[in-house]
């Protein structure tokens, strides 16, 4: 959800209910071949927006219709609507001025691991420093660092590990990038900002939650067992369309899973580009990605059959990717196996993969949430009911997980001691 670098990444691209919403929202379903728009009874049961963010989602609402009246025969590839209403500058949901991380309404849109509990960060420090012992550094860049919590947790945790850190955050969002810079104010850090991906990179890379966020291709089976790739057309509100998949789309969905007919999902193109160029420029060290997704006999199991692709507004997760364009976040979990293969053919190597509960314990929380007080019973609970959320198998535990690869790292890295499941990608 966090992902505001779509411009970089871009670089190297190969040619009716809710429910709470949490970064660990349970999965909805994807759109159906029914039109869900604006005018969906789905939006019924959603906060209507302010005068203000309405006139926002008109102005984006214009954008977004005129670039489909501008396209072949009217039909824009999901992947290019669902870019244009993240990152449209100016009037893209991440790039915009809206509040979107918090734990509560009426702030933000959903709850990530940082903003649930500065333990998070404290944990993922402890793996960082073993990175950075091994590459003789202490150059960190974090990609999406959203509202600064990260960054926040983690600097002070290396700080008391023996490190001072040397810190780069790279943001295209000026809206976060300025609220990254007011939490970060008072950081005794080096702490600096770029635009733009690092020529060359020695030390830890961290993204929590930045590759669900990156646009996706829709495609489907039809009845026939033919692969069609979803758009959106505009017929007084956006539509779905399809149309027949490229050869190239074919060769790849095919290569990734059967035909089945009726059934529905996504391929996320960029975020395998991305982490495939990172072998270009991350020349000694690990790269940790944090995010929610499945193994590939996992991701295309013939259950999941509508695919994964979800929306966040105001706390409530939903299935309609049209409703109030550039208020909402689309996002789509992510397939580990593909963004591994996509490491290796970078160059780099896959250096362990598990749950996101699993590398917390392996990494040292219990040590770290045993200091807590327990004399305060209020204050304690106010401290643990969160990191329950960041273990449990129910919440983020499981449906979160850590890739990390790199290049001339000796393992076994610390967050992947027991558990790893590198066998099952």
């Amino acid at each position: 959800m966090l992902y505001s670098l779509h411009l970089l990444k871009q670089q190297a691209q190969p040619p009716g209910t809710t429910a709470p919403a949490t970064a660990a929202a349970a999965r909805s379903p994807s759109p159906s071949t029914q039109t869900p728009t604006s005018k969906s009874p789905m939006s019924s049961s959603l906060p209507e927006p302010d005068p203000a963010a309405a006139q926002h989602s008109a102005a984006l609402h214009r954008l977004l219709e005129a670039q489909i009246k501008a396209a072949s025969n009217g039909f824009l590839p999901f992947d290019q609507w669902m870019q244009s209403a993240l990152y449209a500058p100016g009037l893209g949901y991440y790039v915009a001025g809206t509040e979107k991380f918090g734990s509560n309404l009426p702030v933000g849109d959903f709850t990530t691991a940082p903003e649930l509990s500065p333990f998070f960060g404290q944990t993922l420090a402890r793996q960082i420093a073993q990175v950075l012992q091994q590459t003789k550094t202490n150059q960190v860049l974090e990609f999406g660092a959203g509202s600064g919590a990260l960054a926040a947790s983690i600097i002070p945790a290396l700080q008391q590990l023996g490190i001072q850190p040397s810190y780069t955050i790279i943001e295209v969002s000026a809206d976060l990038k300025s609220r990254q810079q007011a939490r970060l104010a008072d950081t005794d850090a080096n702490v600096v900002w770029l635009d733009q991906l690092p020529e060359a990179f020695e030390g830890c890379v961290i993204a929590n939650e930045v590759m669900d966020a990156m646009p996706v291709t829709l495609f489907q089976w039809d009845e026939s067992g033919k692969l069609q790739e979803m758009g959106v057309t505009y017929n007084d509100d956006f539509e779905w369309a399809v149309r027949a998949a490229s050869p190239r789309l074919q060769k790849l969905v095919g290569s990734r899973m059967p035909a089945l007919p009726g059934y529905r999902s996504e391929v996320n193109l960029q975020a395998e580009a991305w982490v495939a160029g990172m072998g270009d420029w991350l020349h000694k060290g690990a790269a940790l990605l944090i995010d929610y997704g499945f193994p590939r006999h996992e991701y295309y199991h013939p259950q999941r059959a509508e695919g994964t692709l979800m929306c966040h507004y105001r706390h409530q997760a939903h299935a309609n990717p049209f409703l109030y364009p550039g208020l909402q976040d689309i996002t789509a979990h992510v397939d580990f196996t593909a963004m591994a293969d996509a490491a290796l053919e970078g160059g780099l190597d896959v250096l362990g993969y598990t749950s996101q509960a699993r590398f917390l314990i392996n990494a040292g929380l219990p040590a770290l949430i045993a200091d807590i007080d327990p004399a305060d019973p209020v204050a304690h609970a106010r401290q643990i009911g969160p990191v329950q959320k960041l273990l449990s198998e129910a919440e983020m535990g499981e449906l979160f997980k850590v890739l990390a690869i790199g290049k001339d790292i000796d393992g076994p890295l610390l967050g992947f001691m027991q558990g790893d499941r590198r066998d099952r990608l």
